[in-house]
């Protein structure tokens, strides 16, 4: 399977094997405890997989989720984090992240590490970021999809 952004290029439109593209929408840690927690974001999750978007995730948000968990939620933690694609960090997305740290910065603009981190990760696999926090991401090139925090 070829994971491509919607909008590509008509002749990107299928891989070579026929299959149809996807998007891969990429889920903050926001988004994550929402679903953990049962809110309505959940149906958001359903109509993602009824378009065949590929629900996704970072390392970095495992890492967030792992940390806060309630000890009730553990199962459906490793249940929900089984089913996701987590899209690996690479040399290219580290650097992405660390670049817009510094010109952020530099601008008199204060970006987390880890939101670098996330925000790199969901471009390098051509997706968009789902967040309930979308004024962490103002990365221009980045699709940001807002998913109110409990909504």
């Amino acid at each position: 399977m070829t994971i491509r952004p919607r909008g590509s290029r008509a002749s990107d439109a299928v891989t070579r094997d026929g299959s149809a593209d996807v998007s891969v929408v990429l889920l903050d840690t926001t988004v994550l405890i929402d679903i953990l927690r049962g809110r309505p974001v959940v149906d958001r999750l359903r109509l993602l997989r009824r378009r065949a978007d590929v629900a996704a995730t970072s390392a970095v948000n495992v890492e967030e989720i792992v940390r806060g968990l309630r000890a009730p939620e553990a199962v459906s933690a490793q249940r929900l984090l089984e089913g996701l694609l987590v899209v690996p960090l690479d040399r290219t997305a580290g650097e992405r992240a660390g670049a817009w740290r510094r010109d952020y910065a530099q601008a008199g603009t204060t970006l987390s590490q880890a939101d670098c981190l996330i925000a790199a990760t969901a471009l390098a696999a051509g997706g968009r970021l789902a967040t309930g926090n979308p004024s962490h991401f103002p990365m221009p090139e980045l699709a940001v999809e807002h998913w109110p925090v409990g909504a």
